[in-house]
């Protein structure tokens, strides 16, 4: 398995191995001995799926603290542009986001540890996605920032007007506004 470090500490962008020949292909998407020794701590405890289609933008969502996930996510189906947003005050990448393309074909997968704001678009007729947590969802401490904030200036890669939003995320408070507690630790 390669790995790239991104310009936000402690994004990782992971790419398996694929072996493929005449009856389809193989690869392990997870290895906690592999991605451990390649920065990538976690235990993960709950697995979660989406299938939406074509323009459908999902978050900036987290969890705060003491339930902040830490999540892996990849694309079983389709392709998405994945989003974090780094929320850990004291982070060199505060307040900057990391975007990259998450498909069926690529096998890529984005870990995103506890602290950042996760979301994403789809970009094929429809997409599925899996992420794993290490922190069962708590409802009480879900949070979000609003996706089209202007001031992110995030590029959803979605054509103007086909975008799907729900009036959930339309109504997270935008970025200044938004209530974290994360800090970074080097």
């Amino acid at each position: 398995m390669n790995s790239k470090i991104t310009d936000i500490p402690g994004l990782i962008v992971f790419e398996p191995k694929v072996i493929e020949d005449s009856r389809g292909y193989f690869y392990e998407s997870y290895n906690k001995e592999k991605m451990t020794s390649l920065g990538a701590e976690m235990e993960f405890v709950q697995d979660n799926q989406s299938k939406s289609q074509y323009g459908v933008i999902r978050g900036l969502h987290y969890q705060k603290n003491p339930f902040a996930q830490t999540k892996l996510v990849r694309v079983l189906e389709g392709k998405i542009y994945d989003v974090a947003l780094d929320l850990r005050k004291g982070s060199p990448g505060f307040g900057k986001w990391f975007g990259i393309e998450l498909s069926a074909e690529n096998n890529l997968q984005l870990f995103i540890p506890k602290g950042f704001a996760h979301g994403f678009s789809v970009l094929s007729e429809k997409a599925v996605v899996l992420y794993k947590c290490d922190v069962l969802y708590n409802q009480a401490s879900e949070a979000g920032i609003k996706c089209t904030d202007k001031s992110l200036n995030i590029d959803w890669r979605i054509k103007a007007g086909s975008e799907i939003i729900s009036a959930k995320d339309l109504n997270q408070p935008d970025f200044e506004n938004a209530d974290y507690n994360f800090i970074f630790k080097d």
